[in-house]
């Protein structure tokens, strides 16, 4: 064992991730939009939350920094009209650092009331047009590539021409031709889209196909000599359990921008989950801290779950209830020892590559049948108890005779016996 230096932080933990530098890092401040109002509550299962829900979340997001959102879907009715313009109206008044952002397909039944919102209200905004762009989807719908680009223009020229940002995105790109995109690509261009979304809808993609895609897109870009006015971005989603690293994977690649929900919301297995793209750039040192207070980002995550009626599984990273905290003997006793010593910071990171007390959360120790003296002892002394032999047996008999964790009420329970 290497000597470790208890006063250098940095000695504790050998890196493997910062030692292989052949692949690019992000080489620019990474760029996010939540999708949250819109693509996150496609869900079945999601409630479309209350507007002053919305609310708390649109400044939870600024105080995230987030760079955009996207409002909702105007489009869908009078209900999704009149919150979108009740969020923009607050990104104006309380002076929000929000780009707003509306999705639309590409027609002009969607597009208008866009348009028609941001006249009214008197601000700008990104128009994200989408359509579907694979084989397999012109296949079921019937379609031909003429009449997907007559679509395309004749929607991102009406944006255009009202003067607001016009991004379009290819629905299903990454199982889209390349002679395909190609040609969408340059037709949306050169009707003025200024920003390209690559959109895994499916989450059809490996890290090895958002290389490829970007690699593509970026190499159409240079063809039409435009690539430093039109940006790109990623849209993933989780089917195959790709999203949170084909996000990181398309920031790597130099995309401008990727998206997600909260909480990993969306159709079938949801969209990659935008807590935990902030909370890896965070620990991978990639956000600027006058910009991002990450501070606040188990707070975003609880109050999407209450907000949308969705649970936050009891395992899920950083916001679930169990992520720091641990049953198992060897586990706690290594906890303990380091509470014991008071250093905090080690115990934060000795059984996590997560620092619980950076995000306002704890380590904890439970009781149950893998435990040991240690998870006794941790559990007395937090709960008042004076930890004598005794107690630490009563604790443990009753552990080990149980198939699962014990709760505090049982624990107490077993010292009063």
């Amino acid at each position: 064992m290497l000597p470790v230096d208890r006063d250098d932080p940095t000695s504790r933990i050998y890196d493997w991730n910062e030692k292989d530098r052949a692949r690019p890092a992000v080489r620019k401040p990474p760029g996010l939009l939540d999708e949250t109002f819109r693509d996150g509550l496609q869900a079945p299962a999601v409630r479309d939350p209350a507007i002053d829900d919305k609310l708390a979340l649109l400044r939870l997001m600024a105080r995230l920094g987030v760079d955009a959102v996207d409002l909702g879907l105007p489009g869908a009715g009078a209900r999704a009209r009149g919150d979108v313009e009740r969020l923009l109206r607050a990104i104006l008044e309380e002076r929000l650092p929000l780009v707003p952002n509306c999705a639309a397909r590409t027609v002009l039944a969607d597009v208008t009331p866009i348009i028609e919102l941001s006249q009214r209200v008197g601000a700008a905004i990104e128009v994200t047009m989408f359509i579907g762009s694979s084989p397999i989807r012109s296949l079921a719908e019937g379609w031909d590539l003429d009449a997907l680009v007559r679509h395309t223009r004749t929607a991102v020229s009406a944006v255009v021409a009202a003067g607001l940002p016009a991004s379009f995105v290819t629905e299903d790109t990454t199982r889209s031709h390349p002679a395909a995109l190609d040609t969408l690509f340059r037709a949306a261009i050169d009707a003025g889209a200024t920003r390209l979304v690559l959109c895994d809808t499916c989450g059809h993609a490996t890290p090895d196909g958002v290389r490829s895609l970007i690699g593509f897109t970026r190499g159409v870009l240079r063809a039409l000599d435009v690539a430093d006015r039109v940006a790109v971005d990623w849209h993933g989603h989780d089917d195959r359990g790709h999203a949170l690293v084909n996000s990181l994977v398309a920031l790597e690649c130099g995309v401008d921008r990727v998206h997600g929900c909260g909480l990993g919301l969306g159709e079938r297995a949801g969209n990659a989950p935008l807590d935990l793209i902030l909370l890896n750039l965070h620990l991978a040192g990639l956000l600027d801290p006058a910009r991002h207070d990450v501070s606040c980002l188990v707070e975003y995550v609880q109050r999407v779950s209450a907000a949308t009626g969705v649970p936050i599984p009891f395992d899920y990273p950083l916001a679930g209830r169990d992520v720091f905290r641990t049953a198992t003997g060897v586990h706690a006793a290594a906890v303990a020892k380091a509470e014991a010593a008071g250093d905090l910071d080690l115990a934060d990171r000795v059984y996590s590559s997560v620092p619980a007390r950076a995000f306002g959360r704890q380590q904890e120790i439970a009781v149950g049948h893998y435990s040991g003296k240690a998870n006794a002892a941790w559990w007395l002394r937090h709960h008042g108890y004076a930890a004598t032999d005794d107690e630490v047996a009563r604790v443990l008999g009753a552990a080990k005779r149980a198939d699962r964790v014990l709760t505090d009420d049982e624990l107490r329970a077993a010292i009063a016996e």
